[in-house]
């Protein structure tokens, strides 16, 4: 098809030299050389898995030794940003190299050196990637800071990250008034007195380092959305997301010259998978659309007016653009990829798409702490519920409580070799490092079974499994099947206690468009688990919300779940829209031998 918009060099301010690139030595052509490799064999899965093996770099720096040479071997876009307007920006990789040596030198003038850490928190602007790259290039180390933090947020990124700069949107920097004023501040946007203006144009656009980089030097500090606890710091290298995104790259499918849209925020790890690394290793666009608030209509005009061919989403995103009438833009569409990540999809989100667009929904799994390690990747079959095999290079193993490996257990990843996209540790804690990493694996903290073809599923957080008349019980094996009704638009499902079976599954339920809480749909509901999982297996409380506490990346938080249904419990407080299986009159189960403990279900 034709669109009206093809891909173009930036509208204005266009600089018509190339950048000063320093020459590229082994570094560079071995990450490429690995990279082509998987381009290559991007449908041949057991080549990629058998064949592939991660470049050994002692020195890298990926925005000098690759993105740099993107600058001068690909003339497409490497950024293409539409605002909620209808504005687009669009800028080259020549063009963004040029930016970042300014932003570079920029930083360098503002006293940015060498291994110091610089807080970014801006939106999806083009500041962004070209302070990311600048940063980079300089060797300072990035902290992604969301535009949402609190002010405790902010106090505790400071303090614990050891935050020397700070670079922050215009309409953000009252929220840094009580921070330490000795730190740097850099303003993106409007003038703010006692900030420093983001201005880097001025700037020489040849950039020269001050030395080489080694692989292994920090690079970005994340500090992730924990469920179950506060942020931990997660360190990353010049290797392990730069390189190790070659994985992610692999399981969503990316070609040279491909348009990549995902859904994600500035200052999450998803931001960076999927909207620098993985296309930018590839040599495809970012295209981003910058809204202040997400609608699936939007989204589908913007699929539909531009060639995007590829679009990663969570499921939140998924489940509320299968509410809309995909099929009416299924002709009008270039995607040929579909991916998404950040908690498991459910069978129906992949059977709508498939039956709407004709496009296989890709499930894949990774963390902060990681690239992606477990995907479904293209041209493979798919089993529904299974979140894939291992990755290229990804030596995935699942260790029960002893540690043994088999096909039930704990996701953990094999350190002999240790592979690229693992992060240094956790800063913050050396003992929670050797705690994940210990005996030749990292653990993840997640559970899954494989089966005999190698396919992974997810089981659920360690943390968030739970006993029911002592079954173990996995909150996403049941959110699955409620999630089949069409009634119900999310769920999320945790363990309520009970005096008889310590506890018992109870699902917070968000309705679909056009339902109402009532006991009748809570009857209907519970019915229809009964109808579709096994008794010791069944929801047996449901509770009518209208949101779920979600951590900053939008992350379920089922320990809050979990607390605030103990307290109600011990107060025996239930809620307005608070219902239980004996509430209502359900036909029996048909009459069978049980075990005293089958006898509770």
């Amino acid at each position: 098809m034709t669109h009206p918009h093809a891909p173009s060099r930036r509208q204005a301010g266009h600089c018509p030299s190339a950048p000063a690139v320093p020459t590229v030595g082994s570094s560079g052509a071995a990450f490429r050389e690995a990279r082509d490799f998987l381009l290559r064999h991007r449908t041949d899965y057991a080549t990629a898995v058998r064949d592939f093996r991660w470049p050994e770099l002692e020195h890298f720096n990926w925005a000098l030794d690759h993105f740099d040479h993107l600058a001068q071997t690909h003339s497409g876009p490497a950024l293409w940003r539409l605002d909620a307007e209808g504005r687009e920006e669009r800028y080259s990789f020549a063009e963004l190299a040029l930016a970042s040596n300014r932003t570079a030198n920029f930083l360098r003038a503002q006293g940015v050196r060498r291994g110091e850490r610089i807080l970014v928190m801006l939106g999806n602007e083009v500041a962004l990637w070209e302070t990311l790259l600048g940063a980079f290039k300089l060797g300072a180390v990035v902290v992604p800071a969301t535009t949402l933090l609190s002010d405790a947020d902010l106090q505790d990124r400071v303090q614990r990250g050891r935050i020397a700069h700070l670079v922050v949107g215009s309409a953000h920097t009252e929220r840094c008034a009580s921070l330490d004023p000795g730190l740097t501040r850099i303003c993106v946007g409007a003038p703010v007195a006692g900030w420093q203006p983001y201005a880097p144009a001025a700037c020489a656009s040849d950039f020269l380092p001050d030395g080489p980089t080694r692989a292994t030097d920090p690079l970005l500090l994340y500090f992730t959305s924990g469920t179950t606890s506060r942020p931990k710091l997660v360190l990353h290298s010049h290797s392990s997301y730069p390189v190790g995104h070659l994985s992610t790259l692999y399981w969503i499918g990316l070609q040279p010259g491909d348009v990549h849209l995902n859904i994600s925020s500035p200052g999450w790890a998803k931001h960076a998978w999927s909207c620098v690394f993985a296309p930018w290793n590839a040599g495809a666009c970012v295209f981003i659309h910058d809204v202040p608030r997400f609608k699936p209509q939007a989204l589908l005009e913007v699929l539909a007016r531009y060639p995007v061919t590829s679009l990663c989403a969570p499921p939140t995103v998924w489940r509320m653009l299968i509410q809309e009438d995909l099929a009416a833009y299924r002709d009008r569409l270039d995607l040929r990829e579909l991916v998404g990540a950040g908690e498991p999809l459910n069978p129906e989100i992949i059977d709508s798409l498939q039956a709407a667009w004709g496009l296989t929904l890709r499930d894949g799994f990774g963390q902060s702490e990681t690239t992606a390690l477990v995907g479904n990747t293209p041209g493979q079959p798919l089993k529904p519920g299974s979140m894939g095999r291992p990755l290229p290079g990804c030596h995935v193993e699942l260790l029960d409580a002893d540690g043994r490996p088999g096909d039930d257990g704990e996701v953990a990843l094999s350190l002999q070799p240790r592979p690229a996209g693992l992060m240094l540790g956790y800063e913050d804690s050396p003992e929670k490092t050797a705690e994940v990493m210990r005996d030749g694996h990292y653990r993840t903290g997640d559970t899954a079974v494989r089966d005999a073809e190698g396919y992974i599923t997810f089981v659920g957080r360690a943390d968030d499994v739970f006993k029911s008349s002592d079954y173990r019980i996995s909150p996403f094996e049941l959110e699955s099947a409620l999630i089949e009704h069409p009634a119900v638009m999310e769920v999320a499902v945790v363990p309520s206690p009970d005096p008889l079976r310590l506890n018992v599954p109870k699902a917070f339920v968000i309705l679909a468009a056009g339902h109402s809480p009532s006991a009748t749909l809570a009857q209907e509901l519970l019915g229809f688990a009964r109808s579709c999982l096994s008794p010791y297996k069944r929801v047996r409380r449901l509770q009518f919300v209208s949101e779920l506490p979600k951590t900053l990346s939008g992350k379920i938080r089922r320990i809050e779940l979990r607390l605030g249904e103990v307290q109600r419990r011990a107060a025996d407080t239930p809620d307005l829209h608070d219902y239980a299986e004996e509430d209502f009159v359900f036909q029996p189960a048909p009459a069978t031998t049980a075990t005293a403990q089958e006898s509770l279900s």
